[in-house]
């Protein structure tokens, strides 16, 4: 429950159709609690006594209480909507904010599929739970309540059918919801499976197509939806034993009540208008019982959801601005000082150990080293995308951590390893690294990154549109944009994470030479060529998470057996797999 009480704070402004819809169920049920005590006097007054006018002023009566319920039922439903849905806005809002806020650290903790599934499945759950649940929670025990209190009033001798069957079914239900509380959490693990896979099978839909790979594909889907059904058949199985529970003991309260009404009526101690009147209450009685049930099952299954939101809203982010944080990034120097790093807190080895190296502003720094080395891990901590665990990370003179995070990532461009483009036109995605861009800045950025070249061969230039991932391009065409979208940002620290690898060698010296016009940048070049940092001010070699060797591409080349390997492998072809071969043992 402290879940779902923490998530009402984001009902805000619903908070007051919430109320109204409560007051409107409340008189609701009043106007149907009426109509029985009308019944009954309709029955004993005016059909025994053959009182026309009596009949026709009750059902009058009985019209306009039934017709005001119905409209107040009607209005209830208009503010529950207001509410269910304007909550359910309100937490995904919460939810994606959150996780905007995310470092890369925290979003380690959590699937995509698993996100998704928070903010659309689990929040749609809750919505349920108002739409479908609100409603019985407030009629449910006022009905209970006043139904009980007004068939004690009719014939309290009846009224302790009640205090028999009522306790029953509450027993029965209490062992079904019991049952059914772990299932609801289950079978939300089984949907965020089922996401997971429509996700990864629909990105990868060309690849699956590619290596013919669309039945085992398939296989995997029907497994995974297998794994649904039969979590859902479970829960569910469970979940409706409510339903012949509820008959069972209503019908055996209505034989009940009849045998011992019917003795009553034949010695005179009972009129026919009060049984027909309290079968009436029987019905509410046993209904609101029917509701509450119901309500807790939709409360069981809303817990699960809600403790899963919880835990998107609670996760403590690890990285945040500091107080009085450094507004400006003076030049582009980067120190690493004794830095070491590790992705977990409880990991039994560092990703990075006693990492020392010194960047001069201006300076074209080149890293090389085998799968695994840590180099991209090296160059995301200049962001601060994680914080080093040990030692320091230095941009501008001053400690990362001093930075405010906008400012610090504004003034350090990057370019991933993965390219990244979204959804709309090439304009929209270059404007991702300066939103007042104009189309003359637009064509330099594209210019220096080579990226000109085919959008001026594609319709509509920069107003294109890239489609889904942007997919209707080569993988070396995202890359030149993703390097053009960086420059447009104007950082003072430009990082390449072996961003030029799907562009041809003729591109890659065009890329280079533009961006040595880059005078007052340091630009630091992840690569797997040789040729890509060979012409760099200074090369770096990581072993393991270490710094192996520094140096010029001559310097290196004349001690460092490592990139003696890299060189002959690479420069001189075929004659040299051997080498390359010895180099991936040692890397």
């Amino acid at each position: 429950m402290r879940d779902i009480k923490r998530l009402l704070k984001y009902m805000g402004p619903y908070r007051k159709d919430m109320v109204i819809g409560a007051l409107l169920v409340l008189v609701e049920t009043c106007f149907e609690l009426v109509i029985p005590v009308l019944i009954a006097d309709l029955i004993d007054v005016g059909v025994v006594n053959r009182d026309v006018d009596y009949i026709i002023s009750k059902g009058l009566q009985m019209g306009i209480c039934a017709i005001l319920a119905l409209i107040t039922g009607l209005l209830y439903a208009h503010f529950a909507a207001r509410t269910a849905y304007g909550w359910g806005a309100q937490i995904r809002e919460a939810q994606y904010e959150r996780v905007q806020n995310y470092s890369f650290s925290n979003l380690d903790h959590f699937d995509t599929s698993s996100l998704i599934t928070r903010m659309t499945t689990d929040v749609t759950v809750l919505q349920n739970a108002i739409n479908g649940g609100f409603r019985p929670l407030v009629r449910g025990p006022v009905m209970l309540i006043m139904g009980v209190a007004l068939s004690f009033w009719m014939n309290p001798q009846l009224a302790f059918v009640f205090v028999i069957c009522a306790p029953l079914l509450g027993i029965v239900l209490f062992f079904i919801l019991r049952k059914v509380g772990p299932m609801y959490s289950h079978l939300q693990k089984v949907v965020d499976r089922l996401n997971n896979v429509v996700q990864e099978g629909l990105t990868a839909i060309r690849a699956v197509k590619a290596f013919v790979r669309g039945e085992y594909e398939e296989e995997k889907f029907q497994s995974v939806n297998t794994d649904l059904m039969e979590s859902s058949r479970t829960t569910f199985h469970y979940a409706v034993l409510n339903l012949p529970a509820f008959q069972f003991v209503m019908y055996t309260a209505i034989v009940l009540i009849m045998w011992f009404g019917g003795n009553m009526i034949l010695a005179s101690t009972l009129q026919v208008g009060d049984l027909t009147g309290f079968l009436s209450y029987v019905m509410q009685v046993m209904n609101s019982l029917m509701m509450i049930a119901n309500v807790f099952l939709l409360l069981t299954r809303s817990l699960a959801s809600a403790r899963r939101i919880s835990e998107v809203l609670d996760e403590q982010i690890v990285l945040s601005t500091p107080k009085n944080a450094m507004t400006e990034v003076h030049d582009g120097s980067v120190d690493f000082e004794n830095v070491s790093f590790k992705y977990r807190e409880d990991a039994q080895e560092y990703a990075l150990s006693g990492v020392t190296l010194h960047f001069k502003p201006g300076q074209t720094i080149g890293i090389l080293g085998g799968t695994g080395s840590s180099k991209t891990t090296l160059v995301q901590l200049i962001p601060r995308l994680y914080d080093a665990t040990e030692g320091v990370v230095k941009v501008g003179g001053r400690d990362v951590r001093e930075y405010d995070l906008k400012v610090l990532r504004d003034s350090v461009g990057m370019i991933l390893q993965k390219n990244v483009l979204f959804s709309g036109t090439v304009r929209e995605n270059l404007q991702w690294g300066n939103p007042e861009a104009d189309d003359d800045t637009l064509w330099a950025a594209c210019r220096a990154a080579c990226a000109d070249e085919f959008l001026q061969r594609i319709p509509k230039g920069l107003d294109a549109d890239l489609g889904q991932g942007a997919n209707n391009i080569s993988g070396g065409q995202k890359q030149r944009l993703c390097i053009a979208r960086t420059l447009l940002k104007h950082p003072k620290v430009l990082i390449f994470d072996d961003s030029t690898s799907a562009v041809d060698t003729a591109t890659e010296g065009k890329i280079r030479t533009a961006l040595s016009a880059l005078t007052n940048v340091t630009k630091i070049i992840i690569a797997q060529r040789i040729t890509s940092v060979m012409h760099t001010d200074q090369i770096v070699i990581l072993e393991d998470g270490k710094v192996h060797a520094i140096g010029t591409h001559q310097e290196l080349l004349e001690t460092d057996p490592i990139y003696q390997e890299i060189y002959r492998s690479q420069m001189k072809g075929g004659e040299e797999y051997g080498g390359a071969t010895a180099q991936c043992q040692k890397a």
